[in-house]
């Protein structure tokens, strides 16, 4: 079993930097690739960026070169930098850990970029 708590959404300006974080806890954190996912209103939940237990990154055409995905094992943390917030990356983000056929998911958190 894997939990998943996710922190860091709020309410930013376009433009702006938010860094989100998900805590996991349970069982072996570095033996899970780890992603963000994310569901805007009326949307389905898709991928945004995922890192391999390697470290082997791969991010949605839409964030790349604004987002940065890394982990960090020891603490058993994976991050999502999100940097020039556009109104359109509003949606609830997602934790998703996977190893074969476990997936696990975080309840989200809300990033809202607005003026």
């Amino acid at each position: 079993q894997v939990q998943l708590v996710e922190s860091g959404g709020g309410l930013v300006q376009p433009g702006g930097s938010l860094r989100l974080s998900c805590a996991a806890s349970g069982s072996i954190f570095r033996s899970y690739a780890m992603g963000w996912y994310r569901q805007g209103p009326g949307k389905q939940r898709d991928l945004v960026a995922a890192i391999t237990t390697g470290g082997r990154t791969n991010y949605a055409d839409s964030v790349k070169g604004r987002f940065t995905i890394s982990r960090d094992n020891a603490k058993n943390t994976v991050y999502l930098q999100m940097n020039s917030l556009k109104p359109e990356d509003t949606a609830v983000y997602y934790c998703n850990a996977a190893k074969s056929l476990d997936v696990y998911w975080g309840q989200g958190t809300q990033v809202t970029v607005s003026s």
